[in-house]
């Protein structure tokens, strides 16, 4: 491009004064194809540094050095503070011999260490490990011996249950080093010193602010490991490199317009596909990181009025607690939620914006770090009745900026749906926060990941507008006489039943239909009266094609969830013969591809 400047007028244009003959001495090639010039243009040191998301952290110390971080009960931090505490914290990692692409794992509730540990272990160079800390220890020891975790970061309230899950360790595999995360806030049993390496705030005390922490040498380096939650099969070991969690997490705040120095409220498990990458788009936002260790609908709206609260995500079920209030009164000003997780039913929504949350709409995986399909809004939509509002709304939506494409793709001819909202397929996605694999599954790992898309396992439609709607997982699509039935859409008209607090629709065997939908419920606290299985049946006779109704209707007192929080399809067969409904319909329970019992999500988040 130099040379090109030195040639100043080469097409010999006259002026009355002058004709400039350019000095062939310095010419360039002109006659040289220009993509061949460009060829010999490749990535150097100043353009090819390695995305990352740490140094978001980096950055925020130094615009918003003097500005809240995170609050937690009394305590405070600046982001120049938390910077400070990260590079202590690495550096204490470091020193216990913990190198660049060891797992260190972390089991703590939404608390400052959980958020500092997002920047911290990946700043020494180590994989991070967010465990569910809702798993029993057996499964919390298989996990720790699969990531083959080096050092574990426990709170507390989760102690008894590490030590147990190290208990399960055969004896040939070596131990993790464990560090116990006290809470001088919280009253708890002491910690028993002999089973612990050291506490989390002397390793903060006994770091180097000074640190040079250790930077990806490239981008595609793992920075994390998350277990999928299991809902339709074995927890799997998704890893995710740097640059795909720089992207997501930039991707995230965009299509959600978050704004500079937002006050966010963590609702959303931070260990659940880490807080869908808003852990480091917040140090990227500037914004104030409110953590909550357990929460009910009190302590959410406590918390909205005392910190000013403009953001907070969580699945579905949290927006069926926030509108389960006695009071309902609406907000001062408005809060934005995200939610994502499961396909939130219309009625929910239309009743949690008319609190006064502004609710968006997200659709991701563990396989891809956060929220990459949104429900993007178009204004003109705005003119419609909330009803309707409500249901444009709960369609999942479009691809967000970062991601490369999405699809609906017929999965016998391997082609693309027809865009007319009813032809089902499997959604397919394809873009940079895409996972690496699955550690130590390459078979899994093909199968997920094949003919340039990852294929997700969910089944949704396209609209003719181009937005995607989910209608179930593969492994839940009712086969009723030969009809392709979602069970999504039959729990949405269950959940417009003002009677309804949670409600799963699974497949029952039918002797003349194949399937038929049996569904199981749970009622709000405060109904006076029930409802019977046949007038729940008749309401959804009033709403849905009859092949779509209901033929089997058990009213439970709660609904189990998975770890994650979400409404848990597992077959059992001891729970269908203890669900007391007919004989024949007995049998047929106990062959359900799931079923649900109880479940009371109050009682889950408290009592963690």
């Amino acid at each position: 491009m130099t040379c090109l400047a030195e040639y100043s007028n080469p097409y010999h244009i006259k002026s009355s004064t002058l004709t400039h003959t350019p000095d062939t001495t310095k010419l360039c090639d002109l006659t040289s194809s220009p993509s061949a010039s460009m060829d010999e243009l490749k990535p150097s040191p100043p353009n090819s540094s390695p995305l990352t998301p740490l140094g978001f952290l980096e950055r925020a110390a130094t615009v918003y050095a003097d500005c809240p971080s995170i609050i937690y009960n009394s305590t405070t931090y600046t982001w120049a503070e938390t910077c400070r505490r990260c590079l202590k914290m690495a550096s204490s990692i470091s020193s216990l011999g913990i190198r660049r692409g060891d797992v260190v794992s972390v089991l703590a509730p939404n608390i400052p260490a959980m958020y500092e540990l997002h920047f911290a272990i990946p700043m020494a160079g180590a994989v991070l490990n967010t465990v569910n800390l809702r798993l029993d220890s057996r499964t919390i020891s298989v996990v720790l011996r699969h990531a083959q975790s080096k050092l574990v970061f426990v709170d507390y309230q989760s102690e008894s249950v590490v030590l147990e899950a190290l208990s399960l360790f055969p004896p040939n595999i070596e131990k993790p080093l464990i560090v116990l995360i006290a809470d001088d806030s919280e009253s708890g049993i002491p910690s028993s010193k002999r089973d612990m390496y050291g506490n989390y705030e002397e390793m903060i005390s006994n770091g180097d602010p000074n640190f040079d922490w250790v930077r990806p040498e490239s981008e595609f380096d793992p920075l994390t490991l998350n277990y999928t939650s299991g809902t339709t099969s074995s927890p799997k070991g998704v890893v995710h490199s740097h640059r795909g969690t720089f992207i997501v997490s930039l991707d995230s705040l965009i299509e959600w317009s978050v704004p500079k120095e937002p006050v966010y409220l963590w609702t959303l498990p931070m260990f659940h596909a880490n807080g869908w990458s808003y852990t480091w788009g917040m140090a990227a936002a500037g914004g104030i990181n409110v953590c909550l260790r357990k929460f009910d609908a009190a302590a959410i709206y406590a918390a909205i009025r005392k910190y000013k609260v403009t953001h907070m995500c969580g699945a579905p079920v949290v927006l069926n607690m926030l509108t389960n209030v006695p009071d309902g009164k609406a907000l001062e000003k408005p809060v934005y939620i995200m939610t994502a997780g499961a396909p939130p039913p219309a009625a929910v929504l239309l009743r949690t914006e008319s609190l006064g949350f502004v609710v968006s709409h997200g659709y991701g995986l563990t396989e891809t770090g956060g929220l990459v399909v949104c429900c993007t809004w178009k204004q003109k939509w705005n003119k419609f009745p909330a009803a309707e509002k409500a249901r444009f709304k709960a369609r999942q939506g479009v691809r967000t900026p970062g991601m490369a494409a999405i699809d609906v793709i017929d999965p016998e001819s391997g082609k693309s749906v027809r865009r007319d909202g009813k032809c089902l397929g499997e959604i397919v996605l394809r873009g940079g926060c895409i996972m690496l694999g699955y550690l130590k599954d390459p078979e899994a790992t093909a199968k997920a990941m094949k003919n340039g898309w990852l294929f997700t396992g969910d089944v949704g439609v396209m609209h003719p507008d181009g937005y995607l709607e989910i209608k179930d997982r593969s492994k839940d699509v009712i086969i009723s006489g030969g009809e392709n039935l979602s069970s999504v859409e039959v729990e949405s008209v269950l959940y417009s039943h003002p009677a309804v607090n949670e409600a799963a629709v699974v497949a029952r065997p039918d002797e003349f239909w194949g399937e038929s939908p049996c569904a199981f419920l749970s009622l709000k606290e405060a109904v006076k009266e029930k409802p019977t299985e046949k007038e729940v049946v008749e309401f959804c006779r009033s709403k849905l094609p009859h092949f779509m109704v209901p033929k089997t209707v058990v009213i439970k007192e709660e609904l189990p969830k998975t770890s994650t929080g979400k409404i848990q399809k597992v077959c059992t067969q001891r729970n269908g013969q203890s669900n007391g409904i007919h004989q024949n319909e007995s049998d047929v329970v106990g062959q359900l591809p799931f079923v649900c019992v109880c479940w009371n999500y109050h009682n889950f988040i408290t009592n963690q």
